[in-house]
């Protein structure tokens, strides 16, 4: 059978299960989490095997470091997956929770009432938390899941989702509603775009390419989660103890995820007592420094940045540091070169902080704290299947409402008109 038809049939299977994921239980849905989750730790020896084939063959490719990192599945990486499906138990239902409701004077009832997607496909690289994660919520918002990931994962993919698909359907779920495409070949995600039949939504997470690939050519409609092109910007009246632990938090505690800190932004009348530290505590921590003029004056062995270093997305230990003239100067630069993601500022002005959360245009917004806590699981949300960086349906980290749609159930007593 060929790719193409491959992916048709599982297309067409997760929307018949989709049917059926509609009027199933919260206490179902929540069963079946329960399972995956003791599935996936009491079958991490053989997870972990088909985990270490793919690192090994990436090793083989000269994958970078921090691609690596995010390949890795160890055991409480493995339990930490695990944990995260389990949180979602304790989360509300969202299908059929009344959003809105209103009596209409001539009687009628109106009421906007939440109810899944149908059929989510997720197209991902090199994360195989993702094939957890993105099945856990999609399962609780009552979708069937359709997933697609990257070649450097394939193996452990593929061990994940028949892990946990197992599990569910011995709960009861519906055979089809958690699929992975068996295949990393490009066709198969040519096909994927193509099943406006059958999906209703198709997240794509990974790169700028992919992202790009994806958007230009679904006819299935897109919610992506975008790249994190983060700054840290350091006021001039910002604790610099405080500026300091939150720059060194945001880049080097994970710097390979999307919402580690990419351009450190320091005003003018705070950069002569706070940049040398900053500095000096980031290189020590292995980062390289590509800095502004005035920087490269201040601290004469970092790089010099070049236009492209403002753009980029290191996801590496390395930053961009430039010095700036006003809180107008850091809002414009973020607005220009920033990726819509998330945003801090480091101030004691409560009209700085103000100012900058209302202008700075991105789907998360700090105050005094580090832009590493853009994740669903630390926004109490659980997993999450992405962060998106758009604007229409979701924005942010997409937990189980991302998940759902609405429709209206109208209650009346013989009305006509």
């Amino acid at each position: 059978m060929s790719n193409i038809s491959n992916v048709e049939k599982i297309a067409t299977s997760a929307k018949k299960a989709s049917r059926s994921l509609v009027s199933i239980s919260t206490d179902l849905k929540n069963r079946a989490l329960d399972s995956m989750a003791r599935a996936l730790i009491d079958r991490a020896d053989e997870i972990l095997a088909a985990n270490a084939e793919d690192m090994k063959t990436a090793k083989e490719k000269g994958t970078s470091e921090s691609l690596l990192d995010r390949l890795s599945l160890t055991e409480e990486r493995v339990e930490g997956i695990a944990t995260a499906l389990k949180e979602l138990i304790a989360l509300p239902d969202p299908v059929g929770q009344i959003t809105e409701g209103w009596k209409i004077p001539n009687g009628l009832l109106i009421k906007q009432v939440r109810v899944p997607l149908g059929v989510v496909g997720v197209i991902y690289e090199a994360r195989p938390n993702v094939t957890v994660d993105a099945t856990g919520l999609a399962l609780k918002a009552g979708n069937a899941v359709v997933l697609r990931g990257g070649s450097l994962a394939l193996k452990s993919n593929l061990s994940l989702a028949s892990v946990i698909a197992k599990a569910a359907e011995e709960e009861g779920i519906p055979k089809g509603s958690i699929q992975s495409i068996p295949t990393a070949d490009r066709e198969s995600v040519n096909e994927l775009m193509k099943m406006d039949k059958y999906l209703d939504l198709l997240v794509p997470r990974g790169g700028e390419g992919l992202i790009k690939l994806v958007i230009d050519n679904s006819s299935v409609p897109v919610l992506w989660a975008g790249a994190g092109n983060c700054h840290i910007y350091v006021h001039s009246d910002a604790d610099f103890d405080m500026a300091e632990a939150i720059t060194i938090n945001a880049k080097v505690q994970r710097p390979s995820v999307c919402n580690a800190a990419e351009t450190l932004l320091i005003h003018k009348d705070a950069a002569k007592e706070s940049l040398p530290g900053i500095i000096e505590a980031l290189e020590d921590k292995g980062v390289t420094i590509y800095g502004c003029p005035v920087t490269k004056k201040m601290r004469p062995e970092v790089s010099v940045a070049s236009e492209d270093d403002w753009y980029t997305e290191y996801l590496d230990l390395k930053i961009a540091v430039k010095v700036v003239d006003s809180l107008e100067e850091a809002i414009d630069h973020i607005n220009t070169y920033g990726s819509l993601h998330s945003e801090s500022i480091i101030t004691k002005d409560y009209k700085a902080a103000r100012k900058f959360t209302n202008d700075v245009d991105a789907a998360a917004v700090y105050v005094n704290a580090s832009t590493r806590f853009t994740d669903g699981g630390e926004f109490g949300m659980g997993a999450e299947i992405g962060i998106s960086t758009q604007k229409l349906h979701a924005r942010g980290p997409m937990g189980l409402n991302s998940l759902t749609s609405t429709k209206y159930v109208i209650e009346g007593d013989g009305q006509i008109r």
